[in-house]
């Protein structure tokens, strides 16, 4: 796996301009600039040439990050900036307490059994699907729905009606709660289960969740001539499936939504094309649709200061545009969006209803059209 000393070039090309401070949303917040892209290169250089050592005040540095790329997407020498802070929080773990705790706790012992309890626990809610289709679909849940199948129920609910094959293996955790801390030892384990898992006859991988979506896709740069099924979203899934069957989704009354676009969903072209082909929806833009809403995970946590305060704006544009539902296609920015709504101090009874966007869409019934 990658080491801090392989991209000494890198950090080296951050020309300090400072471009960064104007796309991050915690420099925003804060105003630090350790808070940004180039602020935590001056401190890893230093790593680098022996003046510093990560220790625990670097590392917080580290973690004042929410992993949501917008400084790799507007730097204008397209440094991997979170690939090369997971390797920096790497060489923080092997070196202390608080990592050997870490590494403990997602070790394959504890993390995969907790999954397996609450897979079995939810197996009784756990719809069914299976039938022979001319698509084969071979589906990465996500370790939200193996605990928790509301998604991965809609989902199923959804595609019974096309003409797919929808199948379902022994998949591990995709890897990004291991990649964020820097456990790249355990990262690089689950992502090796997982792909010797893909080679087989299948048309696409998909999931529901963009951060899965994501992480599947980052393999190709992780692991090298390793080949690999397109991964397709849910929602780029159903838009192909609806064109090719001639087919429309029917909401039983009319709604309007919007979408939050979670940071790891790079592309959403699907989005309107996809809301087009409903009937009985009005797609309404929320101001700042593709900010982040704040919660990231552990960042939620070692920073709920800044946190709460980045989903409270973020559900102040959302209910301005006084829709039905938001929806997005992430389970951890619904806890997000969620935070926002408690910081606001609005009743979730009288608030729009947060839903993955094919949990809105199997609302509705799927008719040829």
């Amino acid at each position: 796996m990658d080491k801090l000393n392989d991209f000494q070039d890198d950090i080296n090309k951050c020309s300090k301009c400072g471009l960064c401070q104007s796309v991050c949303p915690v420099y925003k917040i804060t105003g630090n600039d350790c808070a940004v892209s180039r602020g935590k290169f001056i401190m890893l250089d230093g790593v680098l040439k022996g003046d510093l050592s990560i220790n625990k005040n670097i590392n917080k540095y580290l973690d004042l990050c929410l992993k949501c790329n917008k400084c790799k997407d507007f730097c204008p020498s397209s440094i991997d900036v979170c690939r090369i802070f997971a390797c920096a929080k790497n060489e923080y773990l092997k070196n202390s307490f608080e990592g050997k705790i870490i590494k403990i706790f997602q070790s394959k012992l504890i993390f995969d059994n907790i999954l397996n309890i609450g897979e079995k626990f939810s197996s009784l809610f756990r719809k069914k699907i299976n039938k022979q289709g001319k698509i084969k679909i071979l589906y990465f849940k996500g370790c939200v729905n193996r605990i928790y199948p509301k998604v991965e129920n809609a989902t199923k609910k959804v595609l019974e009606n096309f003409d797919i094959e929808l199948i379902e293996t022994d998949f591990s955790c995709c890897g990004m709660p291991f990649l964020s801390s820097g456990n790249l030892e355990r990262f690089e384990q689950v992502a090796k289960h997982n792909i010797s898992l893909m080679n087989g006859n299948f048309d696409y991988i998909m999931t529901d969740c963009a951060s899965c979506e994501y992480i599947l896709g980052q393999y190709r740069k992780y692991f090298k001539d390793i080949k690999l099924p397109q991964i397709i979203n849910i929602g780029n899934l159903l838009l192909k499936l609806l064109d090719e069957e001639n087919k429309t989704i029917v909401l039983n009354q009319k709604t309007k939504v919007t979408f939050h676009k979670p940071c790891h969903l790079e592309n959403i072209d699907f989005l309107q094309p996809l809301l087009t082909r409903c009937k009985n929806v009005e797609y309404i833009e929320m101001e700042g649709y593709d900010d982040c809403c704040g919660f990231a995970g552990e960042f939620a946590i070692k920073n709920f200061k800044i946190s709460k305060e980045i989903s409270k704006q973020k559900i102040k544009n959302a209910l301005a545009t006084n829709t039905d539902y938001i929806i997005s296609m992430c389970p951890a920015c619904n806890l997000g969006l969620l935070e926002g709504f408690i910081m606001n101090k609005k009743s979730l009874n009288n608030s729009p209803k947060i839903l993955n966007i094919v949990e809105y869409l199997a609302l509705g019934n799927i008719e040829k059209k």
